[in-house]
Formats: C-alpha cells, structure tokens, sequence
C-alpha cells in the first residue's frame, strides 16, 4: 500500500496545469490568440465553430452557429464556415461542410457512403414507395395544396400516404385553405429540405428539367399517340 501511495503522491505533485481540458485551452486561446503552427492548425474561434458543427445533430443557422462558437454575428460565423471548407479541402479529410435547410451541417462526403452504411444496419435508413415520393414530389411542387387537389392531381385517395409522409417528417400541416370548409394545406419541412440535401425550396429542379418517367417521352411528337 505504501509504495502505492507515494506513486501517487509523487503523481499529484506534477504541476496540475499541463494538460489542462480542451475548454480551458480555448479560452486561454481566446484570451491571448497566439500564433498557430502548421497550415492545417485551428485558432480557437474555427476550432470552436468546428466543435459546434460536430455537436449538432441537425443544421445550425449562421446566427446560431455564432451564438454557439462565441463570433460577432453571422457574417463572421460564414467566414469561419468557408475557411473550414478550405482546410477539409486541403487537408483531404473525409467531412465536408454542407448549406442545408437554412443552415450549416458537418457531413461525410458521399464517396464514403458504402463503407459507412456497413456500420448502420439498424434499418432506419428513409425508404419511400413509389405511391410514396409521387405524393411528396406534389406536396413539394404544389404547396400550401390541400388534400382535394393533391388527389384531383394523382387520380387516387392519398390520406394514407400524407400521414406516412407526415410520421416520416417530410410533410406537415401549412396552414388552411380560404375555400368553404377551410380544408388544411400540406407543405414539406426542414426535414425535407436536410434528407434531398436542398438550401430551399427555390433549390428545387425545374419541373421541365426533370427527366420523363420511364417508358414515357417528354413531349410527345406531334400527331404521333402519347404513350400510356
């Protein structure tokens, strides 16, 4: 016990400040900005906007990312967003920062996909039938839309599948429509916008960009039968 104890005082008598937490090290960063070594090294302030992105499970806003890393505003917070996208490009790591949803998110880059699904199989991966992505291309084409015109557009009852949509996160309540009965409006939602890798809505292709379905051509040829 003896030899023990002394191990452990002679331990407890090294200066206690040598490897202080990571947080500490920041603020005394913060405090003193000294210089930083080596092209790839962090400062305190892109250290903790790293920090933030990586913490968070959904895209920050400029805004909060600011609050979250201690900068002046959201200017100097998307100049810390770009100065880290210079240095993942550089350093040829495997993150990227993304402008998703409104806001900024810390992801993998997609050449990394097939190995890193390996370690998901946990079956939550977002799967939509074709019934399914028809009624949330719709909604995401045609909002605010009620529920009459969303059908009137498909040909076939689509209750069901707005509230899968819904349950999924992809779609929500918008509002309700000035018509008689004021039947409720659906409209797509962050979550849209973070899953199609979308900034916003006004990201969204051009409906006469989109390729025609399988088996159907764009335009049909004049004088010629549409196909079916």
């Amino acid at each position: 016990m003896k030899p023990l104890l002394s191990r452990l005082s002679r331990r407890t008598d090294r200066p206690y400040n040598r490897r202080l937490p990571a947080i500490h090290r920041l603020n005394l960063e913060a405090a003193g900005e000294h210089a930083v070594q080596g092209e790839l090294a962090r400062d305190s302030r892109l250290a903790m906007v790293e920090a933030a992105l990586l913490a968070a499970d959904e895209p920050l806003p400029p805004r909060r990312l600011a609050d979250a890393a201690g900068l002046r505003d959201a200017a100097e917070a998307r100049k810390q967003v770009q100065r880290l996208r210079e240095l993942y490009d550089r350093d040829g790591t495997a993150f990227q920062v993304e402008e998703l949803a409104g806001g900024f998110q810390l992801l993998t880059r997609p050449e990394f996909h097939p190995w890193l699904t390996r370690l998901r199989r946990t079956g939550t991966d977002l799967k939509l039938s074709g019934a399914a992505r028809e009624t949330l291309a719709i909604v995401a084409y045609q909002q605010p839309v009620t529920r009459a015109d969303l059908e009137a557009i498909r040909g076939v009852q689509s209750g069901e599948l707005l509230r899968l949509l819904m349950e999924k996160g992809l779609v929500r309540i918008a509002g309700r429509d000035d018509s008689l009965g004021r039947p409720v409006l659906y409209g797509t939602t962050k979550k849209f916008l973070q899953v199609f890798g979308l900034r916003s809505l006004r990201d969204l292709p051009e409906i006469e960009d989109l390729p025609p379905p399988k088996g159907k051509s764009k335009k049909p040829e004049e004088g010629g039968e549409s196909a079916s």
